[in-house]
């Protein structure tokens, strides 16, 4: 954790953020007359939350025995015989 007074702080500001984007400084306190004033912290990204279930309903129910009678027709599709 490093402390910079106000005046640093102001000219060196770009420089500042960087430091906590690329992860050199967790956190940069920032003193107003030696007494902390404020916390310069990076933004956490929140993952996007995943949807189960977003197409449900928009295909026809099927039963296992239903799927596994379409191996045949697959293993004719992606076979290819010899001449």
């Amino acid at each position: 954790m490093t402390t910079v007074n106000m005046l640093e702080a102001k000219t060196r500001l770009s420089q500042l953020v960087s430091a906590v984007e690329d992860g050199t400084e967790n956190e940069i306190i920032i003193a107003r007359d030696g007494k902390p004033a404020a916390r310069l912290v990076p933004i956490v990204k929140e993952k996007a939350l995943r949807r189960l279930g977003l197409l449900e309903g928009q295909f026809p129910d099927m039963s296992l025995e239903d799927f596994n009678a379409l191996d045949e027709d697959v293993v004719k599709l992606f076979s290819v015989e010899a001449e």
